[in-house]
């Protein structure tokens, strides 16, 4: 009785068997199935290598969300070239809410406006970039994660002389309220003011006025490497004295996690205006470079993501199953019928 139960325990099994055998007898290997079979190994072959190659690769995630914080500093680094001596310019914030930021951590330091050849160089790569970033707007995310370092060529020059220097390099940073200001520098320096503000240039002469500039850096946040700025390597080269250079920027701030990098920061948009100040046609203002910011509301989250092992081993499986049903699937079966009525004479029992 067992060993009947257990026969018929076969028989179901067997019946329940999703990959039946072909008997040897059955199989006849030929060129052209050796031929199909090293073409769709090769194919599987080039296609796992490729795919390997897809799941080590990353790609950037953007997400958006609120930014709920509102009482935190902002710090805004500068570093900014005007072709005037340090003595006549002065460099300041003034907020929406009339705060005037102390600009304490700005340095005045006496440069020449003409760049040396290997600051020239580095100023033309950095332009470039910017003209592809233009274009090419995943070129950021290759950026983000090779976490790329700026590091300009130094300025100083053994044989120039105090009185040689004729323009100013203002550089430093500032921490600012998470509100709409405005950066600028202009003609003499600031003293505090009931209302506000106000610049001392009664003292400087009108034929010393020259607001021709070069943004070396101009950032919100946390500097980190891989983001080149929007305005960073901006040159602008006037001959009029009395000119007003005009950027309206849009600040978004951003958390940036890649497999190198993990920090917040900011980033920004620009719109550029300029024009000469000239009161007797009616084009009011004061000459300087004027940076007027404000703060987006919303925030984005770039996140680095990278492929997990089993969605690999399930696109891996489905490559060399898929050729393999495709290629070689019909190959058994031609086989197995040519042998079975032609090869075989007890297929028809009536053939001689």
């Amino acid at each position: 009785m067992r060993r009947l139960t257990k026969k018929k325990t076969l028989t179901l099994v067997k019946e329940l068997d999703a990959f039946p055998k072909v008997p040897e007898s059955y199989v006849e290997s030929t060129a052209s199935g050796g031929t199909v079979s090293l073409i769709a190994f090769t194919f599987m072959a080039i296609l796992a290598f490729l795919e390997f190659f897809v799941y080590r690769n990353t790609w950037m995630k953007y997400e958006y969300e609120v930014d709920k914080d509102f009482s935190s500093k902002l710090r805004l680094n500068v570093d900014i070239t005007v072709a005037m001596r340090c003595q006549y310019i002065g460099a300041d914030v003034l907020d929406l809410a009339e705060t005037m930021v102390a600009s304490d951590g700005l340095k005045y330091e006496p440069v020449n406006f003409e760049l040396l050849p290997e600051q020239r160089l580095w100023h033309l790569t950095l332009l470039h970039m910017q003209e592809r970033l233009k274009v090419e707007h995943s070129l950021q995310d290759v950026l983000f994660k090779s976490a790329m370092k700026e590091v300009p060529p130094s300025q100083s020059r053994s044989e120039d002389t105090p009185n040689s220097l004729t323009a100013c390099r203002i550089h430093g940073h500032l921490f600012v309220n998470k509100v709409a200001g405005n950066f600028h520098i202009t003609v003499g320096k600031s003293i505090p003011h009931p209302r506000g503000h106000a610049h001392l240039a009664a003292l400087v002469s009108h034929d010393s006025f020259n607001f021709s500039h070069r943004i070396d850096h101009l950032s919100f946040g946390e500097a980190i490497p891989g983001l080149i700025n929007p305005l960073d390597g901006t040159e602008k080269v006037t001959t009029e004295p009395n000119h007003m250079f005009q950027y309206f920027i849009t600040i978004v701030p951003t958390k940036l996690n890649t497999y190198k990098v993990s920090a917040e920061t900011h980033q920004y948009s620009v719109t550029e205006r300029e024009r000469v100040i000239n009161h007797a046609s009616g084009s009011h203002g004061v000459s300087g470079i004027f940076m007027k910011y404000d703060i987006s509301s919303l925030m984005v989250k770039v996140t680095e993501q990278h492929m997990p092992l089993w969605q690999f081993l399930v696109r891996l499986c489905g490559i060399v199953g898929g050729i393999f049903s495709t290629t070689g699937s019909d190959i058994p079966l031609h086989s197995h019928l040519g042998q079975l009525f032609w090869g075989n004479p007890k297929a028809f029992p009536g053939q001689t």
